[in-house]
């Protein structure tokens, strides 16, 4: 994905969560949880886009079964 990808996608994300938070009737801690559980989302995945997170990617079965 390019640099202009990544902006669109965040510009997106923003803008989806502007409509939700202003719109949708909800309690003013329940709008900050969103916005921080959407936001912490955003900067653990860019994170690690930018490789500077490796998340693994692989699941290690250790009850014996696996390869």
């Amino acid at each position: 994905m390019s640099i202009v990808g990544l902006l669109i996608l965040l510009v997106v994300v923003g803008f989806c969560l502007y409509l939700v938070t202003t719109y949708i009737p909800m309690a003013p801690p329940i709008k900050a949880l969103i916005v921080a559980v959407v936001v912490l989302v955003i900067v653990v995945w860019l994170l690690g886009y930018f490789g500077l997170v490796d998340f693994g990617g692989t699941f290690h079965d250790h009850r014996g079964h696996g390869p």
